[in-house]
């Protein structure tokens, strides 16, 4: 086997090959076998019709079929001599074949790059400081009674505020008159503050008085779902037929154990370390990719784009599933890619090079991860979360792509902990 292998960068490889007396026999001969097998020619039952019909009939294709399945076994086992770690698929270039004699190509690879990362041991963090407030417990109280609170009449004739409900009927008109039917509602219960509607309307509504009539000038969002609607000047009518509140009710023991805790205290105590674990969760993500930036910014490499496309697909997938739960159709899908692709492409680059760095990292901590470990955080996972830490455990081991995803996760995080022991963070 004749070939030479060339630096385009150093994510890129170039590898050109050349043999001379070329013979095929064998491979032809054993695609012509293989032919014969799965061929269903008239007069023969499947597979016996004659070796020379089958060669008579289908001799060029197998012949390519051979010269590619010859490529594809030259090019594997150079990979694997040079020892290339190949990410994505060779494209195969400048193909010379003379038949029954020669054949030459070059096969363009992208390979993983070697990440040689600058010292790092004089960077400096701050994480940010994590407590928890009354209010923040008073604000998780105010979601459990949400479902058990009554929606009583604003008696008081002060107008609405922000935090009240308005039930209003409301009609847009645009510029040229049209008034469509997503622009209009009738007896619609709408949270001021809430914004839930486009800028300016739940604002406008404030200080409206039950039985008053408004007409609100509003520009829609250049990024609103609806083409027709972007950027568009419209006039909305409002009329306020009623302001309500919330009125939620006194939280007892008995009300907190139908929440499944022992009593009042029994939810605080319970919710405070629940919050206190989710605002350092919240600060050591956030202290992460504070670290994982200035990595980016101090060290420089090449990286495959096949690895950023790649990456890319899963940015969309996942967005895509959000954005649908939200009511985005196929075609609202499409025009949101396209508008924002350059920031879509940017994000999966940054985490393309984020896990090339604490893959990188990971190696040099040698950092592993344990069945014991991940029974731990099984363990973990189940606090609060309503499962067992079996029932966790069987379902992330039943998909080995959930299990691996759990474990690289994991061994992220172990890294984190190896860095920043190596770092100054106050």
């Amino acid at each position: 086997m004749t070939y030479s292998v060339n630096a385009i960068n150093t994510c890129t490889k170039k590898l050109t090959f050349s043999f001379e007396n070329l013979d095929l026999t064998t491979e032809i001969k054993a695609a012509l076998v293989k032919k014969q097998k799965a061929s269903n020619l008239k007069g023969f039952r499947k597979g016996k019709a004659p070796l020379g019909m089958v060669e008579q009939l289908f001799g060029p294709q197998i012949e390519t079929e051979a010269l590619n399945n010859f490529i594809q076994t030259k090019f594997y086992d150079a990979i694997t001599k040079e020892n290339l770690r190949v990410v994505g698929y060779p494209s195969f270039e400048n193909m010379q074949y003379e038949k029954g004699k020669s054949v030459s190509f070059d096969a363009m690879v992208e390979i993983f790059p070697e990440v040689d990362l600058k010292d790092y041991s004089h960077y400096e963090f701050k994480k940010e400081k994590v407590e928890v407030t009354a209010d923040d417990v008073t604000n998780m109280l105010k979601n459990y009674l949400g479902n058990k609170a009554e929606m009583l009449e604003v008696k008081t004739d002060t107008g609405v505020e922000k935090g009240q409900f308005a039930v209003v009927n409301f009609e847009g008109e645009k510029e040229n008159g049209d008034r469509p039917d997503e622009m209009k509602g009738s007896e619609h219960l709408l949270e001021i503050g809430s914004n839930t509607f486009i800028p300016g309307f739940e604002e406008g509504l404030v200080g409206m008085k039950k039985g008053e009539k408004k007409t609100l000038e509003l520009t829609f969002p250049e990024d609103y779902h609806l083409e027709e609607l972007k950027n568009a000047k419209v006039k909305f009518y409002v009329e306020l037929l009623e302001i309500k509140e919330k009125k939620l009710p006194d939280f007892t023991d008995e009300l907190a154990k139908e929440f499944g805790y022992e009593s009042v205290a029994d939810f605080e105590k319970k919710n405070t370390e629940g919050l206190k674990k989710q605002k350092e969760r919240q600060a050591s993500q956030k202290l992460h990719q504070q670290i994982l930036e200035k990595f980016i910014k101090e060290n420089s490499f090449e990286v495959p784009h096949a690895l950023i496309s790649q990456q890319e697909g899963h940015v969309k997938e996942d967005l895509s599933k959000n954005l649908k739960s939200q009511g985005f159709t196929d075609q609202m899908l499409e025009e949101y890619f396209v508008k924002w692709h350059k920031d879509l492409h940017a994000k999966a680059e940054f985490q393309v090079r984020s896990a090339l760095i604490l893959d990188q990292l990971a190696k040099k901590y040698q950092v592993e991860v344990s069945d014991a470990e991940l029974d731990a955080k099984f363990d973990e996972m189940a606090t609060g979360t309503g499962l067992t830490a079996d029932q966790l455990k069987k379902y992330y081991t039943s998909n080995q792509q959930i299990k691996d995803n759990l474990i690289y996760a994991t061994r992220e995080e172990k890294t984190f902990e190896k860095l920043l022991a190596d770092m100054k963070v106050s």
